[in-house]
């Protein structure tokens, strides 16, 4: 297991990250002290949520559903005769 000082840390950052990524733990240190642990992340891929649809059965519509609230519609634009 590596130990690197603060500044070391962010200086080679992305060496280090690499290094982690292969399996490799890494501790970073401040004034000699030890801080954290640079371990590489397993998580498993995040699947997009599923939207449409995920309401399917839940509840019905009438019959003449584009007919509903037609004639206030109609009446607010002046189409009825």
């Amino acid at each position: 297991m590596e130990t690197v000082n603060m500044h070391e840390a962010k200086t080679h950052l992305s060496k280090l990250v690499d290094k982690a990524s292969k399996g490799e733990s890494i501790i970073i240190a401040k004034a000699g002290r030890p801080m954290v642990r640079l371990v590489a992340f397993d998580a498993p891929e995040e699947k997009p949520k599923k939207r449409i649809g995920f309401m399917k059965g839940q509840g019905t519509f009438p019959e003449d559903f584009k007919a509903v609230g037609r004639e206030e519609i109609e009446e607010m634009f002046g189409l009825s005769e």
